[in-house]
Parts: structure tokens; sequence; C-alpha cells
């Protein structure tokens, strides 16, 4: 897949507000500081698409682009920011929770995971619910430029066996790094591969479509 569009196209809080549903929809979500941003600018090529910070938790909207006019990439807050109010992650979870239950086109949940770390119980709560509510998902391991390939290796094979113990089958899995770019060929096949699983009828209503 080529990325030769990518636009940003509204932020919101309200899941009734998002873009209609005529295009397919992939979304990416992850703890907070797990290069998210990193790896959208990655995926599409562009070094400002989605802005990057020092400061864990910045992104607190639903934030769409759309991406050769034929499907949208949405940035979904993080969570588990420590230092955020008990009140502001209860509404953060619940305009998540509102969008990734209700939104027709989402055809793939993309969870961030940091491939350094051990399985943290927030992830691995995250995919369950996904799991739960049959909400397609897939794993995006980052950080991959950080660890040594036996490293590597270790990590990815250890949080296998961790899902194995609740999951019947692992959900797809991509190993990723926003600074080499490793991992965009597999998701940008993932994306284009999937995209036709979305009804004609409703591609046919593509607003953007010349």
């Amino acid at each position: 897949m080529l990325i030769k569009k990518a636009e940003f196209i509204i932020s919101n809080t309200d899941h009734k507000k998002c873009p209609l549903p005529v295009l397919p929809e992939y979304a990416f979500i992850g703890r907070s500081n797990v290069g998210k941003s990193s790896l959208i600018n990655m995926l599409c090529e562009r070094n400002k698409l989605a802005k990057t910070s020092v400061q864990p938790g910045k992104t607190q909207l639903i934030n769409h682009f759309l991406i050769n006019k034929e499907w949208y990439l949405v940035d979904l807050p993080g969570y588990g920011y420590a230092k955020s109010s008990k009140t502001s992650r209860a509404k953060w979870k619940k305009m998540i929770d509102k969008y990734l239950t209700n939104r027709q086109n989402l055809l793939t949940t993309f969870v961030l995971i940091d491939l350094r770390l051990p399985p943290q119980s927030i992830d691995t709560e995250i995919i369950s619910n996904l799991g739960v509510s049959q909400i397609p998902v897939a794993l995006v391991f980052t950080k991959q430029d950080k660890l040594k390939k036996r490293e590597v290796d270790t990590n990815l094979e250890n949080y296998k066996k961790h899902l194995l113990e609740s999951w019947e089958e692992l959900p797809p899995i991509f190993v990723t790094s926003a600074k080499t770019g490793k991992g965009r060929d597999e998701i940008h096949n993932y994306i284009e591969k999937n995209n036709p699983v979305f009804t004609p009828v409703q591609q046919a209503d593509n607003p953007f479509k010349k």
C-alpha cells in the first residue's frame, strides 16, 4: 500500500459526531507513552500527522484521519496515565468504550504494547474486553529497535504464552519500530487485505471518491 494522502478530518469526544460510517476504519489505542503518535506518523510516512509529546496522556480526543480517501485511521486517547485524575480517566474510558462498541465501520482495533515490558494487566484487560465484545483486535508491539534480537524473541514468546492462558487463538501480531519503519509494510498489507471486507454498498456511498 502506498500512502498518497493522509489528512486530519476531525477531533471530538462523542462517537455520534464521528464521520459518517461509510468507509472502513481502523483504531489505534495504547497505554500512555507506548509510542502511538510516533507509530501513526511512521505508518502514514508523515512527520507531524499525529502530534507527539514528551508528556504522556496528551491525546484526549477521538482523532480521525482520512487515508488515500479510502479509509479512516483513528487515534484514540491513551490509557493508564497515572497523573490524570480518576474523574478524567473514567471520562476517557467511557468515551472510548462508546466509540468501540458503537462504531459500525470499525474493522480492527490495533492495541499497542511496549515490547520492552512484561505483560501489563492494564493492556491485557483492554485486549480481553475487546475479545469479549467481539471487536476484531490486532496487537502491535512497539519499540523493537530498543531491544536486542534475542530479547525481542524472548519477550514476544512470553507475551504469547501469557495470552494463550485465556485465548484459544492469538490475534494478529505485528512487531514494529517507529524509528526504523519495521512493521509498516505488514500493517499496510493487513489493512489493504481487510478493506474489501467492508460492504460494497457502504463503499459506494464514499463521499470522497470522485
